[in-house]
């Protein structure tokens, strides 16, 4: 009989991992179909990737995806075949050691139980049912361990695939602060670099407000997508330089891996959340919603706003030495590509 999990214990030290190591071969195969099991294990390994694993004639028949099961149809993401792992594996979450084969921490996404409806050497289609993924998928083979991961049933109700492009709205420049100040929000005016981020499957797409790809300049807030993973969301900010003495400046583009000192990333807005548009949003809801996400990290944050406060954020704008404030009308939509009079640029002085 063959042993479906030698090749699993053969990179696994039982004294060093956390994870189950069976002694044993697996028992005899469980029934497959609507009782069949899986789990979706998110893994922040050498880089981060969520790991799939299907109950199957008694073990778990796993794929590493790296960006994680599209969640629209018509997007093939790709699915690395790995070795079959132990049933344990469904309930297992923690450290793998540094060093150790599949080093670092792994969380348990989500699972459930899926129904199959093939099954070859070459071929998978299941419908998965968990708590946080549902829908059918096809998994195909390329090419040695390669495969792709598919969704072939439709979105779930109100999706929106994440846009390609969302040019930055603009402001117009105003002598002073609107008149009625209450319908108004407050902004802290940055002397920065405009950037759209695109954070999809704990991978950063960052642009410039010129359309121009910027990723690659500023590979220190990769890791902001890391930490938002698996939210999906189009951000709109701007990258500074805080300086010790706390005067703030545009951050220039970095080689390798070197985080300039003081870099942020100050997140200001929020476009499209996992699979539905807000750029119909008010203003006003649309930084509750961001507010919701948490952004807080070494090199990223969002920077607080006063919701009909002009005055104090004038005064706060000019006591930090920052250029001025961005009113924006708390009703206003988000307007790609354009300069709006519902959003208005005020200077400290």
């Amino acid at each position: 009989m063959t042993d479906r999990l030698e090749e699993y214990r053969r990179r696994r030290d039982a004294a060093r991992t956390p994870e189950p190591v069976p002694e044993r071969s697996p028992a005899a195969a469980g029934p497959d179909g609507d009782t069949a099991r899986f789990v979706i294990q998110q893994h922040h390994a050498r880089s981060l990737h969520w790991d799939l694993r299907l109950e199957h004639e008694g073990v778990l028949a796993s794929w590493a995806v790296p960006r994680g099961l599209p969640r629209d149809p018509g997007r093939n993401h790709l699915a690395v075949h790995t070795e079959d792992h132990p049933m344990e594996y469904l309930d297992f979450s923690g450290e793998i050691p540094a060093g150790e084969y599949g080093g670092g921490r792994m969380v348990i996404h989500d699972r459930g139980t899926y129904r199959c409806e093939k099954w070859r050497a070459d071929e998978v289609i299941v419908t998965l049912s968990g708590d946080r993924t549902a829908g059918r998928y096809v998994l195909f083979a390329t090419g040695g361990r390669d495969w792709m991961v598919r969704r072939t049933d439709p979105a779930p109700p109100g999706w929106t695939p994440m846009p390609d492009l969302v040019r930055p709205m603009h402001a117009t420049s105003a002598a002073g602060l609107p008149r009625d100040r209450a319908a108004w929000g407050y902004e802290l005016r940055w002397d920065g670099v405009r950037a759209m981020a695109y954070v999809s499957g704990g991978r950063l797409r960052l642009l410039s407000e010129t359309d121009e790809e910027i990723t690659g300049g500023y590979p220190w807030l990769r890791a902001m997508a890391e930490a938002l993973a698996p939210t999906e969301a189009v951000l709109d900010g701007v990258l500074v330089r805080i300086d010790g003495a706390g005067r703030v400046r545009p951050v220039r583009p970095a080689s390798g891996s070197r985080v300039p000192e003081g870099a942020q990333y100050l997140v200001v807005d929020l476009l499209w959340l996992e699979g539905v548009s807000s750029v119909d949003v008010p203003y006003a809801q649309r930084r509750e919603l961001l507010d919701g996400l948490a952004l807080a990290g070494p090199h990223w944050q969002t920077p607080p706003w006063f919701p009909g406060a002009g005055d104090e954020a004038l005064r706060t704008g000019r006591e930090q030495g920052l250029p001025g404030v961005v009113a924006k009308r708390l009703d206003s939509a988000y307007e790609p590509g354009r300069r709006s009079r519902r959003w208005q640029s005020i200077d400290a002085v």
